[in-house]
């Protein structure tokens, strides 16, 4: 069993899940986080530069987009910890651990669309991911937190893929 500090002192964690499942659990709620944090970066750039005849909407989508994913990885480090475990939070952290490609092109609105689109589906399949050691583990809340992102990411993806059609 792992311990954490309070106080100087040395306590146990004991949530009713194994320090086995539990790091299990941690480390796919990082590549969540690391996603998650990565696509916020990008759909606030988005946010900040996209132009032409969409720009009204489209500035207003991503707002409340990234807003969203704000929140978002607040509570996934927030879970993490939980855990008993370091939420990853540098760059360098994230760059090792996300699975999104860090683009600094300067797109067109409809492209900046199409590579929100992909990005909210890299965060669906790496929730996926991470779903099977909380299944396992039967850690209900982490299963609450990542249904919660599938629902999410799947809505905005489709959202994102309507301006396209």
């Amino acid at each position: 069993m792992s311990t954490a500090t309070k106080n100087g002192a040395k306590m146990d964690i004991n949530i009713g899940i194994s320090e086995e499942h539990r790091k299990a659990i941690a480390d796919g709620l990082s590549k969540v986080l690391a996603d998650s944090y990565m696509l916020y970066l990008r759909t606030h750039n988005y946010h900040w530069n996209v132009t032409g005849e969409l720009f009204h909407s489209l500035h207003e989508q991503f707002e409340e987009q990234y807003t969203e994913l704000a929140e978002a990885v607040d509570e996934i480090a927030e879970r993490i910890r939980a855990l008993g475990h370091k939420a990853p939070g540098t760059f360098k952290e994230f760059r090792n651990l996300t699975s999104l490609e860090e683009s600094t092109e300067e797109p067109k609105a409809l492209d900046m669309v199409r590579h929100l689109a992909v990005g909210n589906e890299q965060v669906l399949r790496t929730a996926r991911e991470a779903l099977e050691p909380a299944r396992e583990a039967e850690d209900e809340a982490t299963i609450d937190l990542l249904t919660q992102r599938l629902h999410v990411h799947s809505k905005t993806a489709w959202m994102l893929r309507s301006h396209l059609e």
